[in-house]
């Protein structure tokens, strides 16, 4: 690795935006200003998915107490803190982005949210129908929480961060008139 580094011209031309005259950091001030904008959106993300399932958590518990339906009791509180998850995307997460119109962006939010459940059930279902056969310790509650609530949670909103990122809160597109001319004022 070390002669890799030396290997690189004095100035650091071979690697746009890094001068190596400035110190050891320049390459990690280089790449951390290139994803500063990703850590900050996931952070975001990462706030408001906490929030709002401590809001599902506690509406769903709230009802139960109630004596309401269990399933009628998770599907109401799902509804509920999904919605505020979109509000915390929309309004906070990816508020410097273009608006596309709230039905629009609110139909593909919860498709995109059915699409990461459907993966969170995918690895409970590979864990205890596949792999269980084979090896019972894949059939223990411990496992199934592991694979739904961790593998599968885990990879559903790495899903979900990428296709709300790329679908619904898009960003804004340069007008292709003003980049044409722009090109012919040089």
């Amino acid at each position: 690795m070390r002669a890799a580094v030396d290997q690189l011209p004095p100035d650091g031309s071979d690697l746009p935006g890094l001068d190596r005259r400035r110190g050891p950091f320049a390459l990690a001030r280089m790449l951390w200003a290139r994803v500063e904008h990703l850590a900050h959106e996931m952070g975001k993300f990462g706030i408001v998915g906490i929030s709002a399932f401590a809001v599902d958590s506690a509406l769903f518990a709230i009802l139960l107490s109630n004596r309401m339906e269990p399933l009628t009791a998770k599907t109401l509180s799902t509804a509920v803190s999904a919605t505020l998850a979109f509000l915390g995307n929309r309004f906070w997460t990816w508020a410097h982005r273009e608006r596309s119109g709230l039905a629009r962006e609110y139909g593909l939010y919860f498709l995109f949210n059915v699409i990461g459940l459907g993966i969170a059930v995918a690895a409970l279902g590979l864990s205890y129908y596949g792999l269980g056969p084979i090896w019972p310790v894949f059939q223990t509650p411990l496992a199934n929480f592991v694979a739904a609530n961790i593998v599968g949670t885990g990879a559903g909103t790495l899903f979900r961060f990428w296709s709300y990122r790329r679908f619904v809160f898009v960003e804004a597109q340069m007008p292709q008139v003003a980049a044409a001319s722009a090109e012919n004022n040089y």
